[in-house]
C-alpha cells in the first residue's frame, strides 16, 4: 500500500516575474529537491507584489497543503512585503529577529544603508529561522509556510538547510520512461487499462516530432520501484504488440 503524500505548494511572489523582466528558475529546482525529500509539489503559482493578494493567497493554500514555499519579496527595499504579509495572514506582528539582525550588522555599511538592510531582519513573531548558508540573512518558516529569498543562489542555499525530518517526507518519486513512433491515440485505451491496474503510479504520454517522424514517449512516476520496473515492461511488451520498437529513456 503507498504511504500518504506529503504535498507542497510553491508561491512566486514578485511583480519582476509577471512583468517578464525576471525569469524565475526556482519552481525547477525546488521541485527536484522536494522529491528528493519525499515531498512532492503538487501546485505552483506566480502572485504579485500586492499585500491583499499575498495575505489571501497564503491562508488559501496554507490549509490545502502539508507544506507551502514562497520566494521572493524578503528583500531589503520598499517592496519587499513578504514577512509583513506573512504575519498578516497568521493574525500577528512582525519583530526584527536578533539572530538575524545580528549577521547583518557584521557587515559595515553607513547607517542608511544598515537601516535598508534591516528590513530583511523582519518575521513574525513565533517564526522560526530556515538557514541561510551563504553568510547573508535567515528565511524564516512560520507554521506550514517557509519562506525563502528570489535569488536563485541563496533560495538553493537554504533549499539545503531543509531536512527530511523537518518536512516529515516520504518517499521519493521515481520515474521511468519508454518511447516509440506511435501516435498517443494508438496507445490511449490501452494506458488507460494499465493506469486503472496501477493507482499508484502516475502514467502520462508525451508526443514528440522529430526529423524521423512523430511518435510518443511514455512517463510512469511512483515511489515503489519493482512495480514501476514492471509497468515498464508492460509498456515494452504493448508497444512491441503494435509492431514499434520500444526505446528506453525515451526518443
Amino acid at each position: 500500500m503507498a504511504g500518504k503524500t506529503v504535498t507542497a505548494c510553491l508561491l512566486i511572489i514578485g511583480n519582476e516575474i509577471l512583468s517578464g523582466r525576471t525569469q524565475d528558475i526556482n519552481l525547477n529546482f525546488l521541485a527536484k529537491a522536494l522529491n528528493e525529500l519525499g515531498v512532492r509539489m503538487t501546485e505552483a503559482r506566480v502572485i504579485p507584489d500586492i499585500e491583499a493578494t499575498i495575505v489571501d493567497t497564503v491562508n488559501e493554500v496554507r490549509t490545502k497543503f502539508d507544506h507551502v514555499f514562497t520566494t521572493g519579496g524578503i528583500g531589503p527595499t520598499h517592496d519587499d512585503i513578504t514577512a509583513v504579509c506573512i504575519a498578516k495572514a497568521f493574525g500577528t506582528e512582525v519583530m526584527l529577529h536578533p539572530e538575524i539582525e545580528a549577521r547583518i550588522r557584521k557587515r559595515e555599511a553607513t547607517p542608511e544603508i544598515i537601516e535598508s538592510r534591516l528590513l530583511m531582519a523582519r518575521v513574525p513573531t513565533g517564526a522560526t529561522l530556515i538557514d541561510n548558508p551563504t553568510g547573508g540573512p535567515q528565511g524564516f518558516q512560520m507554521g506550514n509556510v517557509y519562506v525563502m529569498a528570489g535569488v536563485p543562489m541563496v533560495m538553493q542555499a537554504m533549499v539545503g538547510a531543509l531536512t527530511k525530518e523537518r518536512l516529515g517526507g516520504a518517499d521519493p518519486v521515481r520515474s521511468r520512461t519508454i518511447g516509440a513512433y506511435l501516435g498517443e491515440s494508438q496507445v490511449a485505451k490501452e494506458l488507460g487499462i494499465l493506469q486503472d491496474k496501477h493507482p499508484d503510479v502516475d502514467i502520462g504520454s508525451y508526443p514528440f516530432y522529430r526529423e524521423t517522424g512523430y511518435g510518443t514517449n511514455l512517463v510512469i512516476r511512483g515511489t515503489d520501484e519493482a512495480e514501476l520496473d514492471l509497468l515498464k515492461e508492460d509498456l515494452r511488451a504493448l508497444i512491441i504488440g503494435m509492431d514499434a520498437e520500444a526505446h528506453d529513456d525515451g526518443i
